[in-house]
C-alpha cells in the first residue's frame, strides 16, 4: 500500500511530503502537472529515496489517475492540486474552473471506481482527503467570531468559488457513493518553498531586493497566519484520526492585518540583515491601488480538531515568521528566481 499526494511540487503538497517522509517509511507517490507553482527542486532531497515516487500528470485525465490508483494501490489520496491565486483567478478564471472543479471531479470518480475494488479491510482503511481554504467562507466583519466548520459558503472571487465547488463535489461524492471523505479548510499557510506571488514571499523577497512593498489599499486586511509544517501536522492528525465525512478547520490562531505583517518582516530583517545603507526595511513599504474583491478579514476557529482530535498549532506567528526569514535567508537565489510574479501580475514597475 501507499499514499498518493496531488500537487506534490507545490508549496504545501512539497513541505507535506518532506514532512511525512521523516516521519514513516511508507510508499509515497507524488502526482503534480508542474504548472508555474510546482517545482521538482522542492523534492530534491528525497527524490532518490526508494519509497518516493514521482509522477508527472494532470489530476484532470482521469485515464493516467486511474491507472495510478491500480498500479499503487494507495490507501490514501491527499488532494493538494490546486490554482491557489486569488489574483490569476481574477485575470484568468478558467484555469481555476478546470483544476480546481473538474480536477477534484476526476480525482473523486476514479477514487470512487478504485475504492469499490477494494476489499473490505482496504475499504475501512481507505481514504480520500481534501485539502481547501477558510476564503469559501467569504468575508469577516472586523467583530464576527471566527470561521466555524457549520459557516455558511459564501465565496467572493473565481479561485473562492472554485473551491467551495469542490467542496461541494467532496461532500455529495460521500453521501451519494460513500466514499470515505475528509475535508480540512485552512486558513493562510506560510513557510519555506511559498512563491512570491503570495503575501509574505513577497515582502521578504522585495524587501532583499530593496524594492518597494506593495501593500493593497490601506493595509488592515486581516489574515490568520498558519505556518505551514503545522498545518501539514494538522492534515496527518486528520487523515489518522478524523471521522469519515467530516470537515475540520486548520488555523494558527494568530490573526494579523497585512501592514502588521509587513512591518514585523521588515523589523527582523533589520536585525537579521541590516542594510549597507543603516536605513530601515520599513521605509520600502509602499501602499498600491486595492485589487477587485479583496475580502477584509479572514479567521479560523479551530476548536473543533483541538477538542476532538486534539491538534494545535506549535508555532506562533513570532517563531513561525522567524523560521520563514531564516529559509529565505539560506535560500536567496531560489527566493531571487520566484521573485518576479507581482511585476508579471500587475504590470507594475516598482524597480
Amino acid at each position: 500500500m501507499s499514499i498518493i499526494i496531488t500537487g506534490a511540487a507545490g508549496f504545501i503538497g512539497s513541505n507535506f511530503i518532506l514532512n511525512y517522509s521523516n516521519l514513516v517509511s511508507e510508499k509515497i507517490i507524488g502526482f503534480d502537472k508542474l504548472t508555474y507553482a510546482g517545482n521538482l527542486e522542492n523534492l530534491k532531497t528525497i527524490k532518490d529515496s526508494t519509497n518516493f515516487k514521482f509522477i508527472d500528470g494532470d489530476i484532470v485525465d482521469s485515464e493516467l489517475v486511474a491507472n495510478l490508483l491500480n498500479k499503487y494501490q494507495p490507501r490514501a489520496i491527499i488532494n493538494f492540486a490546486a490554482e491557489s491565486h486569488v489574483d490569476r483567478s481574477i485575470i484568468a478564471p478558467d484555469v481555476f474552473m478546470q483544476t480546481n472543479i473538474m480536477g477534484t471531479y476526476s480525482l473523486l470518480e476514479e477514487a470512487r471506481k478504485y475504492f469499490i475494488s477494494l476489499n473490505k479491510n482496504n475499504k475501512n482503511n481507505f481514504r480520500f482527503l481534501h485539502v481547501s481554504t477558510d476564503e469559501v467562507y467569504g468575508t469577516l466583519a472586523i467583530n464576527e467570531p471566527p470561521f466555524r466548520e457549520d459557516r455558511k459558503y459564501m465565496p467572493n472571487n473565481p479561485y473562492s468559488a472554485s473551491k467551495a465547488a469542490s467542496d461541494h463535489l467532496v461532500r455529495a461524492w460521500h453521501y451519494t457513493y460513500s466514499l470515505p471523505v475528509l475535508t480540512i479548510n485552512c486558513s493562510n499557510n506560510y513557510g519555506p518553498f511559498q512563491l512570491s506571488e503570495k503575501f509574505i514571499p513577497l515582502c521578504i523577497t522585495r524587501a532583499l531586493q530593496i524594492k518597494p512593498i506593495p501593500i493593497y489599499g490601506d493595509g488592515k486586511q486581516i489574515r490568520d497566519w498558519l505556518y505551514v509544517i503545522d498545518h501539514c501536522n494538522g492534515i496527518l492528525t486528520v487523515l489518522e484520526k478524523g471521522i469519515i465525512g467530516e470537515t475540520y478547520n486548520i488555523g494558527g490562531w494568530n490573526e494579523k492585518t497585512n501592514l502588521e505583517v509587513a512591518q514585523k518582516i521588515c523589523e527582523l530583517l533589520d536585525e537579521l540583515k541590516p542594510r549597507c545603507d543603516g536605513n530601515s526595511y520599513q521605509e520600502l513599504i509602499t501602499f498600491v491601488k486595492e485589487r477587485p474583491s479583496h475580502d477584509r478579514r479572514y479567521a479560523i476557529d479551530a476548536s473543533k480538531i483541538y477538542n476532538e482530535l486534539g491538534w494545535k498549532p506549535k508555532e506562533n506567528f513570532e517563531t513561525g515568521i522567524r523560521k520563514t526569514l531564516d529559509w529565505h535567508l539560506d535560500n536567496e537565489s531560489w527566493s531571487y528566481i520566484h521573485s518576479h510574479d507581482y511585476q508579471y501580475l500587475h504590470n507594475n514597475d516598482f524597480s
